[in-house]
């Protein structure tokens, strides 16, 4: 099953689940429940924290929920902040970063990149939490749309359009839809 945020990324061939750690994950977790999926592709757009271009396109079966206070030794987390997927279908060994906020500060940002971690989405670590729960094989396929700066929210308007266009394009070209 492949699924994606909704709001404004909203697909033909996905199921939307919802914006966010909160939505994703209660809107997921029905999902499997009442009907569960043999896996789960989760589509989406992501920001770069530097190291990633506008519109590339990055696979990905890890994802961590670090939170920017922990970059200045603000804050700590008895939770497991970062999970893998068994599932063998990504390639890259990205971690997407999911937060409820988008970050706008490329100083505090780049700091991310020591931890391995290339890019963030806002839905991918629920995602991935629910799936590990139901032992659904699962994987991430993102368009980065903007970097992780103050211009964030500006770049991602403007290179949304096209980003989905690209997304599509790529899993077209993958055979993962037609």
């Amino acid at each position: 099953m492949i699924v994606c945020a909704g709001r404004n990324e909203v697909f033909p061939f996905a199921t939307t689940i919802g914006v966010g750690l909160i939505e994703s994950a209660i809107n997921l977790t029905r999902q499997c429940l009442f009907d569960k999926p043999e896996y789960l592709l989760f589509i989406g757009s992501a920001g770069s924290y530097g190291e990633h271009k506008i519109f590339d396109i990055i696979e990905s079966k890890r994802a961590a929920n670090i939170e920017l206070s922990f970059l200045t030794n603000s804050s700590y987390t008895p939770l497991d902040n970062v999970l893998e997927s068994e599932n063998r279908f990504a390639r890259n060994d990205t971690i997407v970063n999911s937060s409820n906020y988008i970050s706008t500060n490329s100083e505090l940002t780049k700091n991310f990149k020591e931890y391995g971690i290339g890019i963030e989405n806002m839905e991918f670590f629920s995602v991935l939490s629910v799936a590990k729960q139901f032992e659904i094989p699962v994987a991430g396929i993102f368009v980065v749309t903007n970097f992780t700066d103050e211009n964030a929210h500006e770049d991602f308007m403007k290179n949304h359009k096209v980003a989905m266009e690209k997304l599509t394009n790529y899993l077209v070209e993958k055979q993962i839809i037609k």
